[in-house]
Parts: C-alpha cells; sequence; structure tokens
C-alpha cells in the first residue's frame, strides 16, 4: 500500500507560527504607530502585477528582473483587442504578469493611475507585505519574503525631506530597541555628464586597468554597471576597491549643496551617521541620497533596511515629473536580529491566566470572570469542561500561563479568588476588586 502524501512547505518559504508571530505582530504594529505620527498613511497594493511594470522600474537587465522573479501568462479568456494594439494589456489573456519582487514600483504606478499628483503633495505612503523572489534560500533570505516600506512623492527635493524619512526610520528602529544599529549615507550625484555619468567613466576606466584582478561577477560588471563592482564582498578584491575613485569627487556643485545640507538636517534631528562612499545605486533614476542601515545578529550580510532618492522614476513609468524618495526593511532580517538579543523583544502580550474552576457554583463564576478579564485586555484560558486541579495546573503551565485562577465552591462561598503565581509555585486569596488591582500591577 503507497504510503500517505506527505505536503510541505516549498522549499525558500515557512510558515509563522505562535508565540513567533507575537513578535512580527510587535514590529509591524510598532511601523503603523511611528509611520502614522510623521503623517504617513497606509496602501496596499497587488501581490502581482505587469511584468513590464517591473522591467522598467527595478531594470530589465538586473538579475532581480532576468532570473528572479516569478512570472506566468494570463490565463483567462481575453476580451476582443483593441484596434491596433501590438501588446495584450495586464490582466488580459497572454499578458505577462509577475509576482512583485519589491513594492516601490508599484507605489508609484497607483500614485499615477489615481491620479495622486492632484492631492495635496508630497504624498506620504507606507506599506508591509510579502514580496517574492527565485533565489536561492538562506539564512534570513526566503523566495517569500516580507518588507516594510515607505515612499514620499511629490513635491519638492528638499535636503529636509530626506533627511525626515531617514529620521523616521531611525525612530522605528529605536522603539523596536534594534541592536547594533549604523546609519550609512552616501549621495550618488545625478545622471548628467559633470556628475554621475562622469564618474561612472571615471570608474570604468580605472576598474579596466585592474581588470585581471579581479572575479568573474566584478568583470562582468565593468562593462554592464561599474558601480556594482562596489558592492564585491570577496575578501581579495577590497584592497583594489580602496583605491578606486569616489564618487564624492565628481559630484557637480548642486549635489554637493543638497548632500551637505542632508547632513545638516540629520545633524540637527539628532540621528548619528557615517559616510559610506560604497553606497551607490546603478539605475539613472536614482539620485542623490542613499542611505543603508545594519544591525547586530545578522553576519556580513548585516543590512536591514535600504533606501534613497530616485526622482525620474514615476516619469519613467509614465507619469509627471515627480520628486520621489522612499526605503524598503527586509522584515525577516529584522526579526532575525531581534532574535538575536540576551533579551526577546518579542512583546510578553496581555497578562495569561487560566481559570481552574471546579464546581457547578464556580463554572457560572469563572465564565464571569473570563468575561471581565478580557473585557480588560487579559489573555483568559476557560477550560470547556471541570478538570481536576492537579490537571488543570499541569495544563495552564503547558500554555505558559502566568497566573492561575482557582475557583471552587469554597472560593465562590467566600467571595475569595485564589491566584497562583505559576512560576514560583506563591499563591494568595484576593477579593474581586484585589483581583484586580494585583493584575493590573502585574501587567505594568
Amino acid at each position: 500500500m503507497a504510503g500517505k502524501s506527505k505536503f510541505q512547505a516549498i522549499r525558500g518559504t515557512r510558515d509563522l507560527l505562535p508565540p513567533a508571530t507575537a513578535l512580527w505582530n510587535r514590529v509591524e504594529e510598532t511601523a503603523r504607530a511611528v509611520f502614522l505620527t510623521f503623517g504617513f498613511g497606509e496602501i496596499r497594493p497587488p501581490i502581482f502585477e505587469s511584468t513590464e511594470l517591473f522591467a522598467r522600474a527595478v531594470g530589465g537587465e538586473t538579475d532581480i528582473v532576468s532570473k528572479e522573479m516569478y512570472t506566468f501568462s494570463e490565463q483567462m479568456d481575453a476580451p476582443p483587442a483593441s484596434p491596433g494594439a501590438d501588446t495584450p494589456a495586464a490582466g488580459v489573456a497572454g499578458s505577462s504578469l509577475s509576482l512583485r519582487p519589491e513594492a516601490t514600483a508599484s507605489v508609484c504606478r497607483a500614485y499615477i493611475e489615481h491620479g495622486m499628483a492632484q492631492l495635496p503633495q508630497p504624498v506620504k505612503l507606507y506599506y508591509l507585505g510579502p514580496m517574492f523572489r527565485r533565489e536561492r534560500p538562506q539564512k534570513g533570505r526566503y523566495r517569500q519574503f516580507y518588507q516594510i516600506g515607505a515612499e514620499v512623492l511629490g513635491g519638492s527635493d528638499a535636503p529636509a525631506i530626506d533627511a525626515e524619512v531617514i529620521e523616521m526610520v531611525m525612530e522605528f528602529f529605536g522603539r523596536l530597541e534594534l541592536p547594533g544599529v549604523q546609519l550609512d549615507i552616501n549621495s550618488i550625484g545625478h545622471a548628467a555628464p559633470n556628475c554621475r555619468r562622469g564618474y561612472v567613466a571615471a570608474l570604468r576606466s580605472a576598474l579596466e586597468k585592474v581588470k585581471d584582478q579581479l572575479g568573474a561577477d566584478s568583470q562582468r560588471r565593468i562593462e554592464t554597471n561599474p558601480l556594482r563592482v562596489l558592492d564585491s564582498k570577496l575578501a581579495h578584491e577590497q584592497p583594489i576597491i580602496q583605491a578606486l575613485p569616489r564618487i564624492s569627487d565628481h559630484l557637480c556643485d548642486d549635489c554637493k549643496a543638497h548632500y551637505a545640507a542632508v547632513e545638516r538636517e540629520l545633524e540637527l534631528r539628532g540621528v548619528p551617521y557615517q559616510e559610506n562612499w560604497r553606497l551607490v545605486r546603478g539605475l539613472d533614476y536614482y539620485m542623490r541620497t542613499t542611505f543603508e542601515i545594519t544591525a547586530a545578529g545578522l553576519g556580513s550580510q548585516n543590512a536591514v533596511c535600504g533606501g534613497g532618492r530616485y526622482d525620474g522614476l514615476v516619469e519613467l513609468l509614465g507619469g509627471p515629473p515627480t520628486k520621489g524618495i522612499g526605503f524598503a526593511i527586509g522584515e525577516d532580517r529584522l526579526i532575525l536580529s531581534l532574535e538575536a538579543r540576551e533579551r526577546s523583544l518579542a512583546p510578553a502580550g496581555p497578562v495569561s491566566v487560566y481559570i481552574a474552576w471546579m464546581g457547578e457554583r464556580a463554572q457560572s463564576a469563572a465564565q464571569r470572570a473570563a468575561k471581565t478579564l478580557r473585557a480588560a485586555g487579559f489573555s483568559v484560558e476557560l477550560p470547556p469542561a471541570e478538570q481536576k486541579l492537579g490537571k488543570a495546573l499541569e495544563r495552564a503551565s503547558k500554555l505558559n500561563s502566568r497566573y492561575a485562577l482557582i475557583l471552587g465552591d469554597n472560593e465562590v462561598a467566600d467571595g475569595l479568588w485564589t491566584v497562583k503565581t505559576l512560576a514560583d509555585g506563591s499563591q494568595q486569596k484576593l477579593t474581586e476588586p484585589e483581583l484586580r488591582d494585583f493584575l493590573g500591577r502585574a501587567r505594568g
């Protein structure tokens, strides 16, 4: 007889289960609370979009688009094609759709589609949710992973906007008490001959002279995107990279002034940072401010957040010329860093109480107590059937309850409730008002 089929989560995905999900909820609730105080509203874009959207926004030649996206063709019955249409529209049979590998493109598409340029500018949006990339699973990297991000679209490119976005994400990490946080910033100028384009030419020329000393990936990138060579983590390439031209020496006067103003704004806000000349972005619509935040407990791949200014992206996607800046936080890696602490930041959650009731009179009192305590915000486990005291306390311990509330006929008759602290086995008899005060102090 054939064995039963054993279904498992697909490689590169996993189930998030309690109690671990308590920390995930804490992180997401903190993000919502912090972002709200900075005037951001939540956007929930679709999980899949037209493949062309990501090809334009992320870059058709990038590994993300060319190798890592989950792409499929629309199979639904198609309405008649529009006269003169060359390619099927997204959502029409035969069109190419992709699970989102990131969310900035979707937010910009929504900004254009819903005419948000007509709203008071800038528009501040944040998002939380799963993203998808077909890459090799490893610690902190999954094929279905989670991001928290925010975008500021429209308005000006004032340095204060850049600094406030950075201040907000640093406030978020501060609220979580994320260990070993470090903010790196840089300016990558803009795509002009007297700025980044001139730097790229100088960088390519310098790389050609040391090409034979570089690995295969870096050699390939000299032609396709020399800025990516600066991202190399290969040990033998580090001394070579340190001797390469630096973008700060090639910025135009306007970009230098903007970068200096961003630094002043960060200092005014009390946000510590360090400059990192190797922090770059390869696509032309990225410009000026770029930043990265790293944390402890993640080894060499320790980045938990990356962001920067992308003033040309909305226009590239068919919208009006629009200023833009944003960031994305790798929530999976953030959780790993929080879990790496000696003291877990997973919230204790509501004070947990197990009600051990015995006897018919105690049952109604137990039900009333459960209702009252739940309304006050306590987590209450009320067994559906009477249990012997020993079994009830054993069950309470297995559920990691903090307290056992023991109700028998004697307690009901005396109007006293027996409260047992499961951590040390101590117990006391309390009146109902005294019980509320006791649990209130335990909750802090």
